[in-house]
C-alpha cells in the first residue's frame, strides 16, 4: 500500500523559514498542493528588474533608421551574472513624420559601449539593486557592439502600422533569451525618415550564473 503524500496546511499564518532549511510542502485547508510559479518566485526573491522609456506624458524619440551598433536601450550582463529578459512593451504615440516604425529586440554576448546609465527598478519594492548596467539614450544614443548574423541574436522584430503597442506588448517572449554574462540586451525603435515618439519598458531576471550552469 503506497503512502499518502502529505502537505503543510499553512493558510492563516504563513511562515518563512530560515536559509539553508528544510520546511514543509504548503498546501490549503482542503488539502490542494500550493505551486508557485517560475516568475513570481523570481519578483518574491528580489530578482526581477524593469528598465523604462520615457516618463509620463512626455515620450522618447527613436533613431532614423535603424543603424548599427545604436540601440534606444540596453542592459548588460556581467561576468559572473546572467539575465534573462522575460517582457517588452513597446507603444508608439506618433510617427513623426509618418513614417512607420520598427521596433527590434536583440541580444549579443557582448557588452554595450556607452549610452546614459538608467537605473534599474526592482520590481521588489525597496529590493537589492542589479548588477547589471542599463542605459536609456533617445534617438540611437546607446551603443552596442557591431551586428553580426553570427554574433546577434533577433528575439522580437516588427514594423507598426499605425500608432499604438506593438503586437509583442503585454506579453512574454515565448522563448526567453538566457544571456550569460558577459552579454547584451537591447532595444531599437526607429523610423527611415523621423525617429518615432514612443513609450516602453521591458523586465528582466538577474541571476547569478553558477545557479544556473
Amino acid at each position: 500500500m503506497s503512502e499518502l503524500a502529505l502537505v503543510y496546511v499553512n493558510q492563516d499564518s504563513p511562515r518563512a523559514a530560515s536559509e539553508e532549511t528544510s520546511i514543509g510542502w504548503k498546501g490549503s485547508k482542503r488539502g490542494e498542493g500550493c505551486v508557485l510559479d517560475f516568475f513570481t518566485a523570481m519578483a518574491l526573491e528580489g530578482r526581477v528588474f524593469q528598465v523604462r522609456l520615457g516618463t509620463i506624458t512626455t515620450g522618447l524619440t527613436g533613431d532614423v533608421d535603424v543603424t548599427d551598433t545604436k540601440a534606444e536601450a540596453s542592459s548588460d550582463a556581467a561576468t559572473g551574472y546572467t539575465i534573462i529578459p522575460v517582457y517588452l512593451n513597446v507603444d508608439v504615440e506618433s510617427f513623426a513624420g509618418g513614417t512607420l516604425p520598427m521596433c527590434a529586440a536583440k541580444s549579443q554576448a557582448a557588452v554595450s559601449v556607452s549610452g546614459t546609465v538608467f537605473v534599474a527598478l526592482p520590481l521588489m519594492t525597496n529590493g537589492a539593486a542589479a548588477a547589471s548596467v542599463c542605459r536609456v539614450s533617445a534617438a540611437g544614443g546607446v551603443v552596442v557592439a557591431a551586428e553580426l548574423n553570427t554574433t546577434t541574436r533577433v528575439h522580437y522584430q516588427a514594423t507598426a502600422a499605425a500608432v499604438g503597442n506593438f503586437k509583442l506588448a503585454n506579453e512574454s517572449f515565448r522563448v526567453p533569451p538566457v544571456l550569460l554574462g558577459p552579454a547584451n540586451f537591447h532595444l531599437q525603435v526607429a523610423a527611415a525618415a523621423a525617429g518615432p515618439v514612443y513609450f516602453a519598458s521591458y523586465d528582466f531576471i538577474e541571476l547569478l550564473s553558477v545557479a544556473i550552469s
